[in-house]
C-alpha cells in the first residue's frame, strides 16, 4: 500500500512538472510583447463589411473586359425573357457607387460630386478605367463614414435623412451585395467565371 502511495505520488509530481514546463515561456518569449487585435467597436466592425463587399464587388468590375461593359441580357434575346431597359453593366457599376455616395454622404456630410444628379451615376463616365476609380471613391466614403459611428451616435437620425447612422452604413452594404448577385450574372453570361468562384467546383 505504501509502494502504491509513494508510485501516485511520483506520477503526480511528474505530471506537474511537465504541465508548468509547457506552460513556461522561454526568456525571448517573455520578454516580446504580446500583440493582441484592437478591440472590436461599431465603427470597426461596419467597416469590415464594407470591405468584404467592396473586395468582391471591385474584383467583379475588374473581371468584366471592358468591351462588354455596355453589355446587359436584353441583347441575348432569350425566349420568355424580359429584360428589356434592364440596366447594362456599366451602369450597373455606376449605380453602386452613386448609390454609396447618396447613402454614405449622410454620415460624413460631404457633398456629392458634382456630376452625380442621380441614381445611375454620371454619364461622362465611359471608359472602365473611369468608372473603376469612380467605385473606389464611393467605396473609399464608406469607410469614412463607418469611422463616425460611435454606440453613442449609431441609433441618431442622420443629417439630412430619416433613417438612424446605423442603418445607412449597413444598408450600403447590403444594397451593394444586391447589385453584386446581378452582376455576377452578368459575367457569367458572358462565359467568365466570377473572381469569388474561381478555383471551387462551380
Amino acid at each position: 500500500m505504501k509502494q502504491k502511495l509513494i508510485f501516485l505520488l511520483i506520477t503526480v509530481f511528474i505530471l506537474s512538472a511537465s504541465a508548468l514546463g509547457q506552460g513556461a515561456k522561454s526568456p525571448a518569449a517573455a520578454s516580446a510583447p504580446e500583440t493582441q487585435a484592437p478591440p472590436l467597436t461599431i465603427a470597426s466592425a461596419v467597416d469590415s463589411e464594407i470591405s468584404k463587399i467592396e473586395r468582391q464587388i471591385i474584383d467583379v468590375a475588374e473581371a468584366m473586359p471592358e468591351d462588354k461593359y455596355n453589355f446587359s441580357p436584353e441583347s441575348l434575346n432569350i425566349p420568355g425573357s424580359d429584360f428589356k431597359g434592364v440596366r447594362t453593366f456599366a451602369v450597373q457599376v455606376r449605380h453602386v457607387a452613386a448609390s454609396n455616395y447618396f447613402i454614405w454622404s449622410h454620415l460624413t456630410g460631404e457633398k456629392l460630386p458634382e456630376a452625380l444628379k442621380d441614381g445611375n451615376g454620371p454619364e461622362n463616365l465611359k471608359t472602365k478605367a473611369d468608372i473603376l476609380n469612380f467605385l473606389r471613391d464611393s467605396f473609399a466614403l464608406g469607410h469614412r463614414a463607418a469611422a463616425t459611428l460611435t454606440t453613442e451616435n449609431m441609433l441618431q437620425t442622420a443629417e439630412g435623412s430619416k433613417s438612424s447612422r446605423f442603418h445607412l452604413a449597413t444598408f450600403g452594404v447590403v444594397h451593394a451585395f444586391d447589385h453584386y448577385g446581378q452582376m455576377v450574372e452578368y459575367l457569367r453570361m458572358n462565359g467568365i467565371v466570377p473572381p469569388a468562384s474561381r478555383g471551387n467546383s462551380d
